[in-house]
């Protein structure tokens, strides 16, 4: 019976390597591609609900009423979970988002708001959609505006 010569041993090892760098490289390609769709389908979903609260916030302008909208929105984003805060500063208003399942500022996307508002709330996802209430805040002279959920099937 022939023996093996260590040189073709030494190339089966090495062509066993070269793939599993091939590979491992491959999946993280694909994972990357994965978050990137994610964090877009986020984006819009952010895009819609900060129109959705500006729209609100020129209505109670004009008409000095509360105005709420339901948003429903998806209980995950690809297989993660989402989150979403509506938060004000002296001279802007922002909606920030970000995957996972623990809001933390500074953490996410950021979308600004064109008015100004009293703005606060957090949105963690799940089954439900989002709640978005603006009324007349006459102490302060601007409108104020709540993001929360809302579980439609009773929870």
């Amino acid at each position: 019976m022939p023996a093996i010569t260590p040189g073709y041993l030494y190339t089966f090892f090495a062509i066993i390597a070269v793939s599993g760098i091939l590979l491992v490289s491959f999946m993280n390609y694909a994972n990357a591609l994965r978050f990137s769709s994610e964090v877009g389908k986020l984006k819009d979903l952010m895009d819609s609900i900060a129109a959705k609260a500006t729209e609100l916030i020129s209505l109670t302008k004009a008409t000095n009423a509360t105005t709420e909208a339901y948003i429903q929105t998806p209980a995950t984003i690809g297989d993660r979970q989402y989150w979403l805060m509506l938060r004000n500063d002296s001279s802007k208003v922002w909606l920030e988002g970000g995957l996972g399942n623990t809001p933390r500022e500074g953490a996410g996307v950021r979308v600004y708001l064109p008015s100004m508002a009293l703005a606060y709330g957090c949105y963690v996802s799940g089954y439900g959609a989002v709640l978005l209430k603006c009324s007349a805040n006459h102490e302060v002279g601007i409108p104020e505006v709540r993001l929360s959920g809302s579980s439609l099937n009773g929870r």
